[in-house]
This record gives structure tokens, C-alpha cells and sequence, in this order.
């Protein structure tokens, strides 16, 4: 991706004020009474890391976090797997498609449409699928644990 290309949606992602759906107020649970834990592997989901920080080097000096920038590419009938927040603070930014959030505070699936910010943080814990007939793409940023590292592609 260009380098200006990024800025603009990057820019934009910032920028925007919309708030993807959230989860119907009489649909809210407690952490853990909502959509359960699903065991699906990743499927027809592409994750690509396009820009990171280390902002321990930063003036911030934020020791132990990366910021980063991916790009997911989720095809229709994909899935993004069961994962958890509460070390990794993120905002997701739908660019085009639509995806559902199944969330482990939320009774019913959400769903999120381009043009939207998703925010994810403690003690969100859930996982994603595209139930449409087009591929939705997303940008996800986050301040990713630097001891993970090894996995640089944990949804």
C-alpha cells in the first residue's frame, strides 16, 4: 500500500466520527454472559501488518508496546478468531464491507458497516465473521504487547 494511501485512511480512521454499531442496551451482559467462545481457526481472513512503532524509542517512551497498523481482509463467510483485549486496546476501522462481532458482553451479534470505528478494549473478548457476499476490509490499530512479538499477527 502507498504511503499516502495509509496516511489517508489512517487520517480518516482518526478523523471520523461514526461509531460502528454497538451492542443493543438489552442485549448488554457481564463479561462472559454473552456470545460464547468460539473454537473456530482463522478462515479466508488475510492480516497484514502495514506500519509499527516502537514506542519505547518514542518520546512517549511507552516501554513494552508497539503501535501498530494491520490491514484485515476478511472474505465472505470468514472468520476472525476468539481473542481478547485486555492487555491490547484497539480501534478497527471498517473501509469497505460489513462484519459481525460476536462479543462476550453482548447477547447478539454487532453489526459494524464501512465508514465505522469498532473500539476494543478490557474486558472485551470476542470474535468476528463476515456473514456477507462481499470481502470486508478493515484497519485495525493497537498498542500491542512488545512480548508478543512472536506472534506478530494475533488477531
Amino acid at each position: 500500500m502507498k504511503r499516502t494511501t495509509m496516511a489517508a485512511i489512517l487520517a480518516a480512521a482518526f478523523s471520523i466520527t461514526a461509531q460502528a454499531g454497538e451492542c443493543p442496551a438489552d442485549q448488554r451482559r457481564p463479561e462472559g454472559n454473552g456470545q460464547k467462545m468460539s473454537a473456530a481457526m482463522p478462515k479466508d481472513v488475510t492480516d497484514k501488518v502495514i506500519a509499527s512503532t516502537d514506542l519505547s524509542k518514542d518520546p512517549i517512551a511507552l516501554k513494552g508496546r508497539l503501535f501498530r497498523a494491520r490491514e484485515l481482509v476478511v472474505g465472505p463467510g470468514g472468520i476472525v478468531p476468539w481473542h481478547d483485549h485486555g492487555n491490547r486496546p484497539a480501534m478497527i476501522y471498517i473501509v469497505s464491507g460489513q462484519i459481525h462481532e460476536y462479543a462476550s458482553t453482548c447477547a447478539a451479534p454487532i453489526l459494524h458497516k464501512a465508514g465505522e470505528i469498532a473500539p476494543e478494549k478490557a474486558p472485551t473478548q470476542h470474535w468476528w465473521k463476515n456473514n456477507g457476499k462481499t470481502r470486508a476490509v478493515l484497519i485495525s490499530v493497537d498498542l500491542f504487547p512488545a512480548e508478543m512479538k512472536m506472534d506478530d499477527h494475533m488477531m
